[in-house]
């Protein structure tokens, strides 16, 4: 999508993504080694019950549904923070991620005309429609 074609109030839904415990483990292991992302057995009798994804796993989740779903040849080019994020349950393998992405704000800069800034909210939910991660993020695109 290009910036023009965000609306305040906009929503836009992609997913769903399967998750494997294959992804779960290659993602902890190199990036988030906790034992209760890298060892099933030990997960199992933890306070979680169970193997769990990395919560920046699923933040790497959102982001590749918002990119097949939003920016994949847009004119984004950064994102200067993220105002919030949380994660508000597990992410399991099995689990079937859906994004629901609803644009908060969608201006040019005040100061740098050829920067376009969106502001929207990430909200991703599993199968069972549990909100798993909710995040408030800012992206910037270059303006012609």
């Amino acid at each position: 999508m290009k910036f023009a074609e965000f609306r305040p109030g906009q929503v836009i839904e992609a997913g769903p993504h399967a998750v494997t415990e294959e992804e779960v483990l290659g993602f902890a292991r190199q990036w988030d080694p906790q034992w209760f992302h890298t060892d099933p057995e030990a997960a199992a009798e933890g306070v979680f019950g169970g193997l769990i994804a990395s919560g920046w796993h699923t933040c790497a989740i959102a982001m590749r549904l918002v990119v097949q779903a939003a920016l994949h040849d847009s004119e984004s080019f950064a994102s200067p923070g993220i105002d919030h994020i949380r994660w508000s349950r597990p992410v399991r393998p099995g689990d079937r991620l859906r994004l629901r992405a609803e644009v908060i704000e969608a201006r040019r800069s005040d100061t740098k005309a050829h920067l376009g800034i969106l502001r929207w909210r990430w909200q991703l939910f599993n199968q069972h429609e549990a909100q798993v991660l909710d995040a408030m993020v800012t992206s910037l695109f270059r303006l012609p």
